[in-house]
């Protein structure tokens, strides 16, 4: 019993203790994210939502002239994977405390390079990283609980807003998505897809069709060509070429790639041809798809929706009916015959 009672009060004391800590229970303002990813950059907003709970928010619960933590608790982070621009001023990657300071007209927004702090009890105007300004706008219904969500993404830009009561500020945030692309598939081409032809095409063909450096894009695609030599990597030579103003080198790797070219192939580039509006060329492709593979309906088909597409109603209703004299494929077969009938009317 002696050797026992010891014990049993050190167990009693650090219950008492804990006791004393309190239970969990729900948070006021409760805690929440929002991401977005632009072209490859992540990005991600962490914090707390205050309600209004009938009180009066701007110049009340939040002065005008003073830090705001832009938030509740703790620190309202932000984070973003690659180099930004908000509201068109650099920042760079990482991870910041996400402070306001507003005013009746205008807001500035503060990214701290301190994100692990207490709200802005702490604030530091010397740990920014950036500081822009922002204009609000009155918004129709009033938001209970205050939140963020990045609105409008598009591969190169989305705006970041924060709405609570009856006002909504817009962050205006931009990503040079073909550097950080371009970044990304350096990265890549280090580990396996180095041993590949596609990869190596894959970003000689981005670097070209996004304003990379051309002489990168050649030794990228000289190194495709050099391990597997085909039609996709030949084309991208002819571009390549063709952007550096060497017709007649983009002309014979075109002619290359052509010699070479499976159905698929011809398939592919007349669609890009078409894509680009450039039809008499994909009309050009996709007869020598028919010349090299007159059994394939696919390929009578293609050239027959090209045709339609240049207004050629006669020759469009001849290859569609070779088409349909070939098909197997019950809903190919109904597709084609529904497309004729509307030609012929």
């Amino acid at each position: 019993m002696r050797t026992l009672l010891p014990a049993l009060v050190i167990t009693l004391a650090a219950a008492t203790a804990s006791a004393q800590q309190g239970l969990t229970t729900p948070q006021a303002s409760p805690a929440a994210s929002v991401s977005q990813t632009v072209g490859l950059t992540k990005m991600e907003v962490v914090y707390h939502r205050p309600a209004v709970d009938k009180r009066k928010i701007w110049g009340g619960l939040v002065p005008y002239g003073e830090v705001w933590r832009a938030g509740a608790n703790e620190n309202t982070t932000v984070t973003f994977s690659s180099p930004v621009k908000v509201q068109g001023k650099p920042l760079a990657a990482g991870t910041y405390g996400l402070h306001a300071l507003p005013t009746e007209k205008d807001w500035t927004i503060i990214f701290s390079k301190m994100s692990v702090a207490w709200g802005s009890f702490s604030y530091d105007e010397k740990e920014d990283a950036l500081r822009v300004k922002v204009t609000p706008r009155p918004m129709a219904a009033a938001q209970e609980r205050m939140g963020y969500t990045f609105d409008d993404p598009t591969d190169k830009t989305v705006t970041l807003a924060l709405r609570w009561e009856k006002l909504e500020v817009p962050i205006a945030i931009e990503v040079d998505t073909p550097q950080v692309v371009m970044a990304s598939m350096r990265d890549e081409l280090r580990g396996l897809p180095r041993f590949g032809a596609p990869g190596w095409n894959q970003a000689a063909r981005y670097w070209v069709n996004n304003g990379g450096n051309l002489d990168e894009a050649t030794k990228m695609i000289d190194q495709s060509i050099g391990i597997a030599e085909g039609y996709q990597n030949l084309t991208t030579k002819g571009m390549i070429l063709a952007k550096k103003g060497d017709t007649k080198g983009a002309a014979a790797a075109n002619a290359r790639a052509l010699e070479i070219a499976t159905e698929a192939d011809l398939n592919q580039r007349g669609y890009e041809l078409v894509a680009q509006k450039k039809v008499d060329e994909a009309i050009a492709v996709f007869k020598k798809n028919v010349e090299a593979h007159p059994q394939s309906w696919n390929a009578h088909d293609s050239l027959a929706e090209a045709l339609a597409l240049k207004g050629d109603t006669q020759g469009a209703i001849a290859s569609y009916s070779q088409a349909l004299a070939l098909v197997k494929n019950p809903e190919q077969k109904t597709r084609i015959e529904k497309t004729l009938a509307r030609l012929k009317k």
